[in-house]
């Protein structure tokens, strides 16, 4: 078997009740928006900052790395939803929305909602046995939405 499909088996053993599923298929892609946000938010060597880069795409290198070892397909999904989350954060700061103060509310909204997921389940998070899953969450989605596709993951 290979390393994603034991991981995404493992992280799916904690999220079988349909409403926990509900609830992580809206938490999980928006905790990764506002991860990806706090993180543009925190301020930046100049010279680093000079090239327009921010914490979040130095993050991202490695994060989309990961994805791309895991799976291709989902490393091609990760990359588009990376990409979407940037163009959120950019229009955010266009508006003249707090980044920070958004992605902040924001993620402990969609955390306090898994919360509820996981009590409703009965079954504890997946990142508390193995940090790994916090990246996991983000491939379980998208292995959805390959599958209605049909694109084999």
């Amino acid at each position: 078997m290979r390393s994603i499909e034991r991981l995404l088996m493992q992280y799916g053993e904690s999220h079988q009740n349909k409403t926990n599923i509900i609830i992580h298929a809206i938490a999980v892609p928006s905790i990764y928006f506002v991860t990806i946000g706090l993180l543009w938010s925190l301020p930046v060597p100049e010279v680093i900052a000079h090239f327009d880069i921010t914490w979040a795409h130095i993050i991202a290198v490695p994060v989309l790395y990961y994805y791309f070892m895991l799976s291709g397909p989902i490393g091609a999904a990760m990359t588009l939803l990376t990409i979407l989350c940037f163009g959120a954060v950019n229009a955010l700061n266009h508006f003249n929305i707090s980044v920070w103060f958004f992605s902040l509310v924001l993620f402990v909204v969609m955390w306090v909602l898994q919360f509820i997921g996981h009590h409703i389940e009965g079954k504890k998070p997946s990142f508390l046995d193995d940090v790994r899953f916090l990246l996991i969450g983000p491939a379980w989605w998208w292995v959805h939405w390959l599958k209605r596709l049909k694109i084999s993951y």
